[in-house]
């Protein structure tokens, strides 16, 4: 699963543990939104290198 796609499964998990009152639900929520947070920084860090790599040897 992407990061942004797992960022969007929790806001839907937040949004839907605030509703239903469900402190567990939220903090999951959060927890996934952070996931998909780190997977895009360790995505773009990723691409950063591949293109000094590319750019220094191409």
């Amino acid at each position: 699963m992407s990061g942004k796609a797992d960022e969007m499964k929790g806001r839907v998990k937040e949004a839907a543990g605030a509703i239903t009152d469900d402190d567990k639900l939220r903090r999951e929520g959060k927890v996934d939104q952070a996931a998909g947070k780190t997977k895009q920084a360790v995505d773009k860090a990723v691409d950063k290198v591949k293109d000094a790599f590319t750019s220094k040897n191409g």
